[in-house]
């Protein structure tokens, strides 16, 4: 029999009667919540981080992808607020939860934000209520570990009191061509009832709902797009440096490989892989896999070849500053671009990290410039962007640049710098035969 509240809710969603809440607004959770506001929905943003709830109801944005005029044209409607009060949610209709799940220090799942987020919801989940896990981990977690905290209190049955789904974030910071609106967004239920529910609510804003059968094919799914991701950027970083080895240009054997029109696609290396995303997922996959007694040896193989890459960085600086008679030590060492990918102002996981700290450790003199990230604070070190790049470069005994900004004028860098490590090819042609430069 199906349940009533099912129908009830799904007519609520439709007419955007329904009430809607996000728990954590960071990368994924705020873009995500101006959708829905935009979209005619009620949206309560709950986050703990008070700076930013304040924020928030001020109409202001502190992500990227999100602008400032549109959270505050939202606020001003109503249709959008941020709390840090969980209470908020004993009126909602319908949650989506997008914290963090980051690794541990031994590469280990750390599940304690889903946990406390289930925690949280817990006390105020009631009958009626469509709850979507968008927050990116191993197949199994949402039905084996979100559901049993979400109604270890409460007597309520999966599917006929309430709603679960999972629906794995796919966000690409600084994308302007694929959005959190048209980017298809796939959906698993933890029964055909709760798919129903979660996809009926997603179709009212996005434009592209992909149903699949269960949470777990959902998750999985997830794991494979970042993996896939992974792998070949692995391999294209090998292929860098067994090209190095050979005398070969990795960069025009990509470019002819990538003229092929069918069964090749273009990745190219360079100094480490950032984001949350690609160093992350596939570790998650690794670890389960562990669990069950399994090596997953192509995420492994590929995690150790992309984790190693600032240490080929590094030595690629050291051997070109050797050929002109200097130290590393003691060398002024300037890195152009922080940031784990271009023209965005995210660091999380970012080459850029342990760049600077492995020639900190060797004793070179490290300063960096980033247009979009004014200071980094990392390990037992910090740093602040130098105001003036262009005399830094001039400068420096070797700039070396990790990500490659469109801000920058590559022919100034060209023309100032006496020695550049470009890890990105960011100087293309004009770097390929210069004596001055060294390409990955």
């Amino acid at each position: 029999m199906q349940s009533t509240y099912k129908s009830v809710l799904i007519e609520r969603l439709k007419t955007k009667e329904a009430r809607v809440a996000v728990l954590g607004l960071g990368y994924v959770g705020l873009p995500l919540a101006v959708v829905f506001a935009e979209a005619g929905f009620n949206v309560t943003g709950v986050e703990p981080i008070a700076s930013k709830v304040e924020e928030i109801n001020r109409g202001k944005s502190y992500v990227f992808d999100v602008p400032g005029e549109t959270v505050s044209k939202l606020v001003k409607s109503g249709k959008l607020s941020a709390t840090t009060q969980y209470s908020a949610l004993k009126d909602v209709d319908a949650v989506c939860i997008c914290v963090p799940t980051p690794l541990r220090k031994t590469g280990d799942p750390d599940l304690s934000f889903i946990l406390s987020a289930a925690q949280g919801l817990a006390e105020y989940i009631h009958p009626g209520m469509v709850i979507v896990l968008e927050s990116t981990t191993y197949p199994g977690t949402t039905r084996d570990l979100f559901l049993p905290e979400l109604v270890k209190e409460k007597y309520l049955e999966v599917g006929k009191d309430f709603f679960l789904a999972f629906s794995p974030e796919r966000v690409d910071p600084g994308r302007t061509d694929w959005t959190t609106k048209n980017t298809p967004k796939v959906i698993g239920g933890i029964t055909p009832d709760c798919l129903d529910v979660a996809a009926a609510w997603y179709a009212q804003a996005l434009d592209q709902v992909v149903a699949v059968d269960s949470a777990e094919v959902a998750e999985m799914a997830k794991l494979l797009e970042n993996t896939f991701r992974m792998i070949n950027l692995g391999l294209v970083n090998e292929l860098a440096i067994m090209c190095e080895r050979l005398g070969v240009d990795v960069w025009e054997v990509i470019d002819a490989a990538a003229t092929k029109p069918f069964g090749f696609m273009k990745f190219t290396p360079g100094p480490g892989i950032g984001g949350h995303c690609i160093p992350i997922d596939p570790l998650y996959l690794s670890w389960k896999l562990r669990t069950l007694n399994y090596t997953a040896r192509f995420i492994e193989l590929a995690s150790e070849i992309n984790t190693s890459m600032p240490r080929f960085v590094v030595s690629k600086a050291q051997d070109a500053l050797n050929e002109l008679g200097k130290p590393l030590k003691g060398s002024r060492i300037l890195i152009l671009g922080a940031a784990y990918k271009p023209d965005v102002d995210d660091l999380r996981e970012s080459p850029s990290l342990d760049v600077i700290g492995l020639l900190r450790q060797k004793g070179a003199v490290v300063t960096y410039h980033d247009p979009y990230i004014a200071s980094i604070q990392h390990d037992d070190w910090k740093l602040e962007s130098i105001s003036d790049w262009k005399q830094a470069t001039e400068n420096a005994d070797c700039v070396v640049i990790i990500t490659n900004h469109a801000f920058y004028d590559y022919d100034v860098i060209l023309e100032k710098a006496a020695l550049i490590v470009d890890t990105r090819n960011a100087l293309g042609k004009n770097g390929k035969d210069n004596p001055k430069v060294v390409r990955l």
